[in-house]
């Protein structure tokens, strides 16, 4: 009686089809001048022993290993980990693994899983980090594409994917207004990160559409909780009358909701708050939980797994950076007033 957890070979299956190995080969992959005879009977043997090709196989047959690499920066999976799963979400339908690589920012330690990764023969690389900022790209002439994800190449040759963060910052602005909101501050991160400085332009620009001034200019400081009760308490010294605060970030907001409490401004009743990032343990873990900015990571890693797939495929997308717009959640945090 046969073992039906143990695999069934090709050897078996051209046994039974009274061939040769190499001509069921053939048969099983569609190649070579088979007659059709030939080919439906190695077919029928297959189906009836229950052969499951070996998908590696095949692929080194074709000159394939249907792997990719994703390299990141970001050693604490904060961004990398969602980008890597939208990738996955892409890249599983056509059966290809991701060989994941964390490079601590370290541009020699970059360039040695570069040459591991081309020496495993994966068919592209993605490449991501936990900044926005443009990045040296990690070479040319390589033998297979590459993308950029979370993270975009100082080359004008490659194709990045990045969170559109002014259109973030934009949202939050409208969003803000929409609720009733006319004296609105801003705390941030540090001014020389791209993302803080893109928000924040976002926020200023849509406030001046809507013919409302910021309350003082933005409050540049850390991404930390720490920050955030700091810029809290130097916005509300100097704007008392505050009625909002859009943060760069969900911990900075976390931070700025700990010194609204302790000066005795409820959330949303006297100030609305809103975050950006859509960190669940962050956003969720306000007191109320906070209405935040997503910037839609796994979408961000599927375009660029889909725009990988593509250069594999012959088909590469013109070089240049795609934004991916943000998403605005809804939670507590900037409940509307009732009237």
């Amino acid at each position: 009686m046969s073992d039906p957890s143990r695999a069934v070979t090709i050897r078996e299956v051209a046994d039974a089809a009274g061939v040769s190995i190499g001509t069921a080969s053939k048969a099983l992959n569609g190649r070579g001048k088979l007659r059709e005879e030939t080919r439906a009977r190695v077919t029928a043997a297959a189906e009836r022993l229950g052969f499951r090709p070996n998908t590696l196989a095949q692929g080194l047959l074709a000159g394939r290993t249907y792997t990719v690499g994703l390299v990141t920066g970001d050693s604490f999976g904060r961004f990398s980990i969602p980008v890597m799963l939208g990738a996955e979400d892409a890249l599983g339908a056509g059966q290809i693994s991701v060989f994941m690589c964390d490079t601590r920012d370290d541009p020699i330690r970059e360039q040695h899983y570069i040459e591991r990764l081309l020496a495993r023969r994966v068919e592209g690389i993605i490449v991501t980090g936990r900044r926005t900022e443009p990045r040296p790209s990690i070479g040319t002439g390589l033998p297979v594409p590459v993308v950029y994800a979370m993270t975009q190449s100082a080359s004008d040759d490659d194709f990045s994917v990045i969170p559109d963060d002014p259109g973030g910052g934009a949202l939050a602005a409208r969003h803000l207004l929409a609720t009733g909101r006319t004296r609105i501050g801003h705390v941030t991160g540090p001014e020389r990160f791209e993302a803080a400085r893109r928000r924040a332009e976002g926020l200023t620009g849509a406030l001046a559409e809507a013919g409302v001034p910021l309350a003082g200019e933005p409050l540049f400081g850390e991404w930390s909780e720490e920050w955030g009760r700091q810029g809290a308490d130097i916005l509300l010294r100097a704007h008392p009358d505050v009625d909002a605060v859009f943060c760069g970030s969900d911990q900075i907001a976390r931070g700025v909701s700990e010194t609204l409490r302790e000066r005795g401004r409820r959330i949303p009743d006297d100030v609305a708050l809103v975050g950006f990032d859509n960190w669940e343990p962050m956003a969720q873990g306000c007191r109320p939980p906070l209405t935040t900015l997503d910037m839609n990571l796994g979408e961000i890693g599927r375009i660029a797994a889909e725009a990988l797939l593509d250069a594999i495929g012959g088909a590469p997308r013109p070089p240049g950076v795609l934004t991916v717009p943000c998403s605005l959640v809804l939670r507590e945090s900037t409940r509307v007033n009732p009237a």
